[in-house]
C-alpha cells in the first residue's frame, strides 16, 4: 500500500497516537505524519502510508496555517491552558493595542522554543526536563510569520488569530511573547491547523469517517508532490534510477530539471519512480517510491 490520508486530528490525541489509529484502520504497518500537532490541537495532519513515508522529510518543510485561540491575562508553564497557572493579571488590552502589537511579530522574528517541547538537549527531551522542574537555556531560532491577523475578540475576551508561518514556529510561544509585549500575559487556549503543504482543513476526514470507509479516503501520493516539476524517462533510465543510479541531465528532455528543487521521475508507463535532485550535471536519487523496475 502507498498513499496519503488527510486527517483532521481530534483534540486530546497525540500525533503519534493519531497515526497509530490510522495504521490500525487501514491495515498498513508503515505510516507517519508530516508535522507534529500538540495533543490539545486539532486540524490538518497528513499521514503517509507505505513507501510514501519516505517523503516525510520533504513535506516537513512546508509552511503551515493556524487558527489560534489566545487567552489574555493568564500565564502558564506550558504556554497553553493545559499547564500550571503561574500568573493571572486580569488585564485585557483593547483591540487597537492588540493589532498594533501584532505588527511587530510579522516577518522574520527570533523565537525561543518552549521548555515543554520535544526538542532535545544533550540527548533529553525538553519536556522531560520541564516535568522535573529543570529549565535550561534554549537558543532562539529564526522563523517567519507570513500572516498574523486578529480575526475577532470573543465575548469572553479571547483573541482569535489567523497565522501562516514557516516550519518550526511555536504558536504557544507566539501567544506568550504577544502577551509579554502587551504587558498582560497570555496563553494558548486552543489551536487548529488549517493548512499545510497545500492541503486544507476542508479536505480532511475525521477518524470516524475513516473507519467507515478506509479505502475511500486514501489519496494518491502525487497529491503531495503536485507543486514539483516532472520528467518521464526511458525504460533504461527508469531501471537505472530505480536501482539508485543517477541520470545525466544532458540526456533528459531539455529543461526537465531546471532549478534546484527535486522533481518527480516517471517511468515510460507513467509509474512514479520517486524524486530526483539535480546536482553537478546529474539527476541524483532523492527518494525512491518503487522497489525495482524490470529490465
Amino acid at each position: 500500500m502507498q498513499g496519503l490520508i488527510l486527517l483532521n486530528k481530534p483534540a486530546g490525541l497525540t500525533s503519534f497516537g493519531a497515526v497509530a489509529r490510522v495504521r490500525r484502520i487501514v491495515g498498513e504497518k508503515r505510516a507517519g505524519h508530516t508535522g507534529t500537532l500538540d495533543p490539545m490541537a486539532t486540524g490538518v495532519l497528513p499521514v503517509l502510508l507505505g513507501r510514501a513515508t519516505r517523503l516525510s522529510g520533504f513535506l516537513l518543510e512546508a509552511d503551515k496555517g493556524y487558527r489560534a485561540d489566545v487567552l489574555p491575562g493568564v500565564v502558564t508553564d506550558t504556554l497553553d491552558v493545559t499547564g500550571k497557572v503561574l500568573a493571572q493579571t486580569g488585564l485585557s488590552p483593547a483591540r487597537a493595542e492588540v493589532e498594533a502589537a501584532l505588527a511587530d511579530f510579522r516577518g522574520e522574528i527570533e523565537q525561543t522554543p518552549p521548555m515543554y517541547s520535544a526538542l532535545k538537549q544533550e540527548g533529553r527531551r525538553l519536556y522531560d526536563l520541564a516535568r522535573e522542574g529543570v529549565e535550561v537555556e534554549r537558543p532562539s531560532r529564526r522563523v517567519e510569520i507570513k500572516k498574523l491577523d486578529l480575526v475577532e475578540i470573543t465575548h469572553e475576551g479571547h483573541w482569535i488569530l489567523d497565522v501562516v508561518c514557516s516550519k518550526g514556529t511555536y504558536i504557544r510561544s507566539l501567544a506568550d511573547d504577544l502577551g509579554r509585549q502587551l504587558g498582560c500575559g497570555a496563553t494558548l487556549a486552543g489551536l487548529c491547523r488549517t493548512q499545510t503543504g497545500g492541503f486544507t482543513l476542508e479536505e480532511c476526514v475525521g477518524l470516524e469517517e475513516l473507519e467507515a470507509d478506509p479505502a475511500g479516503h486514501i489519496l494518491s501520493v502525487e497529491r503531495c508532490l503536485a507543486h514539483l516539476g516532472q520528467v518521464r524517462v526511458t525504460e533504461k533510465q527508469a531501471h537505472r534510477f530505480a536501482n539508485g543510479g543517477e541520470l545525466a541531465l544532458d540526456r533528459l528532455p531539455e529543461g526537465a530539471a531546471a532549478g534546484a528543487d527535486p522533481i518527480r521521475v516517471y517511468a515510460p508507463d507513467g509509474t512514479l519512480l520517486g524524486l530526483g535532485a539535480p546536482k553537478d550535471g546529474a539527476l541524483k536519487v532523492a527518494c525512491l517510491l518503487i522497489e525495482e523496475v524490470a529490465k
